[in-house]
């Protein structure tokens, strides 16, 4: 059983702040590794090219639990989008646990039971805006968002990180496209990460960050917070979107295996529900939520999707698959 403490998930209060902080470090591409030694493992079949030298990777030992989230420089504050009496109440997105899962093996009864589904408008895409642009009845925000630059590259308008008129009408039309609410052409986070999905298309990794291996890998790109599962060369899940470790809590990078996989994990410290939860490094996994991916801050260092791409997920994975992670997550609250 591996030692050291971990945690994953996060407490979402709607009316989050947007300070924008680095989590996690870009890593080199390591030499592949033995699965973890966190039980009975399943090796992936070696490519067609033969069979390849794998290390092990160094035992995690014991680490102390870290420290809360320095606040750094303040950038404009972010609410949901949405006039505020329609806001739901603050809910809590899954706060997982802070130690390894008590592996064992679930009984065909257990495994039999399906998560319930998630709540409707879970996954919907609301934007993050200006409190101003909260209160309702703006139909053409004139505020500079907090993904200015970054939208009016994509969209291939002047980049300046001014708002124009131009601006809003191109960004309004991407925003009805992919129904991210409120269509107000706010270059907020949801914007950006649509298109970032949007990008990655039926490609994810053409910028060959995730290793080719003649088995299932599962890709993780703290970057664009994307995730896919790769045979080979072919994509056979993704790329969704995710949501990754926050700072002090960042997702582990690196070769990773899975080696516990547990359909109806709830936390043992919040007694929170865990759906369709794959660990692959200590308490980190994948697993789905009933919140909102799109909150600002990060997980407490799990991959967080919706409910929807978890499942699926569940079908493609096994235990023993291997996953790979790089990159960093820009925090924004």
């Amino acid at each position: 059983m591996i030692t050291g403490r971990i945690a994953c998930g996060s407490i979402a209060v709607l009316l989050a702040g947007a300070a924008l902080l680095p989590v996690g470090s870009a890593t080199a591409e390591p030499a592949d590794p033995a699965p973890p030694a966190s039980g009975p493992q399943v090796e992936p079949t070696p490519s067609a090219s033969g069979p390849q030298a794998e290390p092990v990777p160094p035992a995690y030992g014991p680490q102390a639990e870290p420290a809360p989230p320095v606040s750094g420089p303040e950038a404009p504050e972010l609410v949901p989008g949405l006039p505020l009496n329609l806001l739901p109440a603050p809910q809590m997105d899954t706060p997982d646990q802070a130690l390894e899962p008590k592996v064992y093996t679930p009984s065909a009864e257990e495994d039999a039971v399906e998560p319930q589904d998630a709540p409707d408008g879970a996954d919907d895409r609301v934007e993050y805006v200006d409190p101003i642009d909260a209160l309702g009845g703006v139909k053409c925000s004139e505020e500079a968002g907090l993904k200015q630059r970054e939208v009016e590259r994509w969209l291939k308008l002047r980049v300046d990180g001014e708002q124009s008129v131009a601006d809003c009408r191109a960004i309004r039309a991407f925003q009805k496209k992919h129904r991210i609410k409120p269509a107000i052409g706010y270059a907020g986070p949801v914007t950006w990460a649509t298109m970032q999905l949007v990008s990655a298309g039926n490609d994810p990794n053409a910028g060959k960050k995730c290793p080719v291996r003649g088995y299932r890998v599962a890709c993780v790109d703290l970057d664009r917070q994307l995730a896919w599962v790769q045979d080979s060369k072919d994509v056979v899940f993704g790329p969704v979107l995710i949501r990754s470790g926050r700072e002090g809590y960042g997702t582990r990078t690196g070769w990773h295996a899975v080696y516990w996989r547990h359909k109806n994990h709830v936390s043992s410290l919040y007694k929170s529900p865990m759906p369709y939860s794959q660990f692959f490094s200590g308490g980190q996994a994948f697993h789905g939520i009933y919140g909102n991916i799109f909150t600002p801050v990060g997980s407490m260092g799990c991959v967080n999707m919706t409910l929807q791409d978890a499942r699926k997920l569940w079908r493609v994975l096994k235990k023993g698959d291997r996953v790979y992670v790089w990159g960093r997550k820009v925090e924004q609250g």
